[in-house]
């Protein structure tokens, strides 16, 4: 049956009202101006007591994933749920933006930049580590004891099951549960602002909930929360990217492998990064986006054709079958004897995601005008999911061929 068309929210608060200009800048009062402050003084209380910091977090990251690991598990296996029945049912046939809306961006745009949001400097820093830390787990002769890192129960003194089970929790971290934290709050935010007319901002998806009230200090105080969210999955990602990009600039150009210089590389990035924002979506963003696919692409063909192609082939769908097959044991959260693995991977990955959702998810929804809900949820979930699956058997598969073969 076809589903009432959504009207509009009405509502008395007036898109940037409480907007302040600096410096030609567009800032919203308060929650940038709280969100800076607190930033600024969370980062120079954290290089003052440097030692104590690094002991409090030290504790807090195993503690927050080993307690809340549970949780973590089911919110992500709700995601899925979710997403497969909505995308399914009549709702799947709203189109975001109302019916008479067309596409912003083209297909291949748009799956550039759905790509590049959610997966970036992770891919490159775990495309090689992830599979072999796995495979090597998986086949310790200690597999299955409380002391193993192995998912599940490991395949010990068996190569090609330790491959198998260690590509299928490496895709099980990097497909489906990922994309279907996005996609949630991507759907949320994109519905609300362009279907329902309300801002496109993490507050406005509580307003069924809270009213009017979402524009006074309850909904400041959730769009502190989301930029506070943001920070720390960026602070994960860019602290990988700058210490592997350093790593590697040392080995070819003895650059010194120092904080310094991944604190200069950081700079750059963020210049980059803030070039294109000021450029705006098309001119900018867009553009940034494909370029970084174009050279994520061209690296990938690289290895393809340069290393084990056939194998890289094959184990596509190998390594495809053995997660969907491993699927239900790893998304399980009763019972589990890899607790090391559990908590120390999937609870950390799960944490990671959730607080990158409130920007991927709004950047998503940005791009996303015009399309179905069925169509953007599909496609959010499975094109970029299964370039992660390549990517991983590309870079993971070809690692693990070499240490097999001796050439560790």
């Amino acid at each position: 049956m076809d589903q009432a068309k959504p009207s509009p929210i009405k509502t008395s608060h007036k898109l940037g009202e409480d907007n302040v200009k600096v410096l030609g800048l567009d800032l919203h009062n308060p929650v940038f101006f709280v969100s800076g402050i607190v930033i600024i003084l969370f980062v120079l209380l954290t290089i003052l007591l440097k030692e104590q910091a690094n002991e409090f977090f030290g504790w807090l990251r195993p503690a927050a994933t080993t307690n809340f690991s549970w949780l973590l598990a089911i919110a992500g296996n709700l995601f899925i749920l979710f997403c497969i029945i909505v995308a399914f049912s009549p709702y799947g046939r709203i189109r975001l933006g109302g019916d008479d809306a067309k596409p912003d961006f083209s297909y291949p745009a748009w799956f550039a930049m759905l790509f590049s949001a959610g997966m970036g400097i992770g891919l490159m820093y775990f495309g090689v580590s992830e599979p072999l830390s796995h495979y090597g787990s998986s086949l310790a002769a200690d597999a299955g004891t409380p002391e193993s890192w192995a998912p599940l129960s490991g395949a010990p003194g068996d190569e090609a099951a330790a491959a198998r089970l260690g590509m299928a929790a490496t895709v099980f971290h990097w497909g489906l549960h990922p994309w279907a934290m996005y996609a949630v709050v991507g759907l949320a935010l994109a519905f609300f602002s362009f279907n329902l007319k309300l801002p496109l901002s993490i507050r406005s998806t509580f307003h069924p909930l809270l009213g009017e009230r979402v524009w006074g200090w309850p909904g400041h105080i959730i769009d502190i929360l989301a930029v506070f969210a943001t920070l720390f999955g960026l602070a994960t990602s860019l602290g990988f990217g700058a210490s592997q990009a350093v790593s590697g600039l040392n080995h070819l150009f003895d650059v010194p492998d120092t904080t310094t210089s991944e604190v200069v590389l950081i700079g750059l990035i963020t210049g980059f990064a803030l070039v294109s924002v000021v450029l705006g979506l098309r001119a900018g963003v867009k553009r940034l986006s494909e370029i970084n696919m174009i050279l994520a692409l061209l690296l990938l063909l690289f290895v393809i054709i340069a290393g084990p192609t056939l194998a890289i082939a094959t184990g596509l769908f190998s390594y495809l079958a053995a997660y969907l097959v491993e699927l239900p044991a790893l998304s399980n959260f009763v019972g589990r004897s890899d607790s090391n693995f559990y908590t120390g991977w999937t609870a950390f990955y799960w944490a990671w995601w959730i607080s990158w959702s409130p920007f991927v998810g709004m950047f998503i929804a940005r791009v996303s005008r015009g399309r179905t809900i069925r169509e953007f949820l599909i496609c959010v979930l499975v094109i970029p999911s299964l370039v992660s699956l390549l990517w991983m058997t590309a870079f993971g598969g070809t690692a693990i061929e070499q240490v097999m073969a001796g050439n560790a």
